[in-house]
């Protein structure tokens, strides 16, 4: 098959089968233009001249480009490659797979950004009025507190959760109807049932009661929780503007994502003794080896301990 009919079969494969993301499908289009015109300018314009020697080849000129190419790139680059060559042999357009001997290459583990429990109460009280009783005793709001009572009812649950953002913003108001806990669907449609803490029920009871009716009076009727200022489900990306704007009032200095808290989230239930297993099954992870990344400990709080703890550190 030509590859420029190859790429945009597997490129329809992955926006409508497997139902990637934009971005990713983006992402990808730009590799395997990429990888297609390197082919190219060897002569080789058809899928089945490409052989696990080309592939070598290709991987190899990459990964030793200057300047050098990060290793989160050059992963997705191969990913990319790897992805198209498969889907040919999988749909029997070609006969073999020339990149199944392709490794991708091992990336530096990075520890993940936390914030301190100061910063992320410093985040929490930016991000808009605090709920309190005088105030949930009178139904509605002023015009101004509605998106300040959803944006401290989202960080309230991002933190007391550890949930995604995508999580978060695809839970339905039904999700919280049992109480202290809320039933989240993670990856690969997966639910697991996480507790909330009462900071982040009061948080959440309060947006309910004076900010969401009338939030939801000015669109469509959705289930979703969070609603967006015309009435709209709020999206990932708006979620992501006003954690943004919360540490820029926060005068944060670190950089904060929605990761941030989950990972803060991880961080501070393992530095209060929690069990790494529980802390797994509150993230939603597959496989405790991904939660242990969390359990690092740093150079000063080895220090201290040593210090504190060894009869001859001193």
């Amino acid at each position: 098959m030509r590859l420029d009919r190859a790429v945009d079969a597997y490129l329809r494969h992955i926006t409508i089968e497997r139902g990637l993301s934009d971005n990713t499908v983006a992402a990808y289009r730009r590799d395997l233009a990429g990888y297609v015109a390197w082919l190219a300018a060897r002569g080789i314009g058809d899928s089945s001249e490409v052989t696990s020697a080309v592939v070598a080849e290709f991987a190899g000129e990459r990964a030793s480009a200057q300047p050098a190419v990060a290793a989160s790139s050059l992963a997705r680059l191969q990913s990319s490659v790897r992805g198209l060559h498969r889907f040919l042999a999988r749909e029997g357009i070609e006969n073999v797979d020339p990149s199944a001997r392709l490794r991708p290459p091992k990336q530096p583990q990075r520890l993940p950004k936390a914030l301190t429990i100061d910063q992320v109460e410093a985040l929490l009280e930016a991000s808009g009025p605090a709920p309190s009783t005088e105030a949930d005793a009178a139904p509605g709001a002023a015009p101004g507190d509605l998106v300040g009572l959803r944006d401290r009812a989202l960080l309230e649950l991002l933190y007391a959760t550890g949930a995604r953002v995508s999580e978060v913003v695809q839970l339905d108001v039904d999700d919280l109807a049992h109480g202290d806990v809320i039933r989240v669907r993670g990856k690969g449609s997966k639910e697991r049932i996480v507790p909330v803490g009462s900071y982040a029920r009061a948080a959440v009871d309060a947006y309910l009661t004076r900010a969401r009716p009338e939030l939801s009076r000015r669109g469509r009727a959705t289930p979703k929780l969070f609603l967006g200022a015309r009435g709209a489900p709020l999206s990932r990306q708006s979620a992501w503007l006003i954690i943004h704007d919360a540490a820029d009032r926060a005068q944060l200095t670190a950089h904060v994502s929605p990761h941030t808290l989950r990972h803060s989230f991880a961080t501070h239930l393992l530095q209060g003794g929690a069990d790494v297993r529980v802390v797994q099954e509150l993230l939603g992870h597959a496989s405790v080896a991904t939660t242990q990344i969390y359990t690092h400990v740093s150079v000063d709080a080895l220090r201290d301990v040593y210090v504190t703890s060894h009869p001859r550190a001193r």
